[in-house]
């Protein structure tokens, strides 16, 4: 008889068969790879760097949030990893005390992660959560009520590129991965601390459940949670068989067309809008928001509610919208040279010199003026133009509701002027004024909404 020596794949061979076969990074970029110091990440950062062809370029990130007092110590150790292997190493202490909170410490270190990714152009911000924290956020959604989407747990992927690897593998795989590499780790104490809920749930609760009920508790909660995620991803790909909701989806949120969102059941309805906010990055919608959701969406246009964390629902003629909260780069656009572009809200301008065309568009995103000291900026009170083609001055605020730009964008929406007078509306309408003969010098401006599909609202 021929003995079976087929050995068990070891866990960076595992780590690479299950990051490839997922397409965690489907594009080459720099990532940001955030280290406590613990185990769980040092094992993260060990098993990327040792893979070239994913085309990633590796930045240390680390936040000391300042609640333990060998937190400086536990940054230089994290430091030096990252001198080890090469990399460029990024960290900030956050001074935020011993009795800052789970959720304030979580709160403060993704809000400085974000800024960093956004600073260094990072495609990616990668995280070290593993199958372990997987089981315990399964629970804490139970225990809170969560809707069965909730608990399908962690993610492999979030929004803005965020990925966590490590999710098929468990705190104690990485703990001896470390160790037969001889890297040194931090064993932070708050992770055993029962004053902290996560941590409770870890020391206490779950040994219980297992010693009553078996060591088969974790896999049946593992398994509770991939029938979530089924059922997950199922409502998701609902969105797609009901092409009457007309579903469009930005980097600032998502729209649905309210008349045929009314017409469904209310349990359908619901599910509908908590998939699209799934799909568009947020907010997180529970069943009971989902539904005030439905009852805003009956009311007349231009109703909204604040749905927290800085979101807004509306609704916007025959559209319901959901939205992040914007605030403007700057209250002003003054060009500095004759070349540049600059930020507005969710908009972009550009400028650049060049020959006028023939012909200038009405209604489009693009134009020409006829020299400089032009400047973007909001509405304001007053503000009309005399449309190009037209006859007699129109309202700049009678403009944007016939447009149909909701309410909630009006006051913020970008406006070309010289002085008081408005020479383009982009979108939506182009003054008489300013507008250079063809062939002359003026100045190319363009301007683009992130995130969003751009049409004419023709005025």
């Amino acid at each position: 008889m021929t003995e079976n020596t087929t050995e068990t794949p070891s866990l960076p061979e595992r780590f690479h068969a299950h990051v490839t076969r997922a397409r965690l990074f489907r594009a080459p970029g720099t990532a940001l790879v955030a280290v406590s110091g613990g185990a769980d990440s040092v094992a993260l950062l060990d098993l990327l760097h040792g893979v070239a062809e994913w085309g990633l370029r590796l930045v240390v990130v680390h936040v000391d949030h300042g609640i333990q007092t060998a937190g400086r110590a536990v940054g230089r150790t994290v430091g030096k990893l990252a001198e080890k292997y090469g990399l460029p190493f990024e960290t900030v202490e956050l001074h935020l005390g011993p009795d800052t909170t789970e959720t304030a410490a979580r709160r403060e270190r993704y809000a400085w992660l974000r800024e960093a990714q956004h600073r260094l152009d990072a495609a990616y911000l990668v995280t070290a959560h593993h199958q372990d924290d997987q089981i315990e956020t399964v629970v804490l959604r139970a225990l809170r009520g969560s809707a069965p989407a909730g608990l399908a747990g962690i993610a492999q992927r979030g929004r803005d590129g965020l990925v966590r690897p490590l999710l098929p593998f468990t705190h104690r795989e990485l703990v001896e991965h470390v160790a037969a590499r001889g890297l040194t780790a931090h064993d932070d104490p708050a992770n055993a601390d029962p004053r902290h809920l996560r941590s409770w749930v870890r020391t206490t609760l779950l040994p219980l459940l297992t010693q009553r009920l078996g060591p088969g508790v974790t896999s049946d909660l593992r398994r509770l949670g991939r029938q979530a995620a089924a059922d997950r991803r199922a409502w998701d790909r609902a969105l797609q068989l009901v092409p009457e909701l007309e579903l469009q989806v930005s980097s600032t949120g998502f729209a649905v067309a309210r008349g045929p969102l009314l017409g469904y059941d209310d349990s359908l309805a619901v599910a509908l809008l908590r998939a699209a906010a799934r799909r568009a990055g947020g907010p997180v919608l529970g069943p009971a928001r989902a539904r005030q959701l439905v009852e805003l969406a009956r009311r007349p246009s231009g109703r909204r509610i604040s749905l927290g964390g800085g979101w807004t629902a509306e609704v916007a003629f025959d559209r319901l919208r959901v939205a992040r909260v914007m605030q403007c780069a700057a209250e002003r656009v003054l060009p500095a040279g004759e070349r540049g572009s600059a930020l507005f809200g969710e908009f972009r301008i550009d400028w650049s010199p060049g020959a006028a065309p023939g012909r200038i568009d009405r209604a489009g995103w693009s134009t020409w003026v006829d020299g400089p000291g032009w400047e973007l900026r909001a509405p304001e009170k007053g503000d009309e133009l005399l449309p190009l083609g037209g006859v007699g001055h129109r309202p700049l605020r009678r403009l944007l509701m016939e447009a149909r730009v909701p309410r909630s964008e009006r006051a913020s929406y970008p406006v070309v002027a010289r002085g008081e007078t408005i020479l383009w509306v982009p979108g939506i309408c182009r003054s008489t004024d300013g507008v250079p003969a063809p062939g002359t010098k003026a100045v190319r401006l363009d301007v683009t909404q992130h995130g969003a599909a751009q049409t004419d609202r023709r005025a």
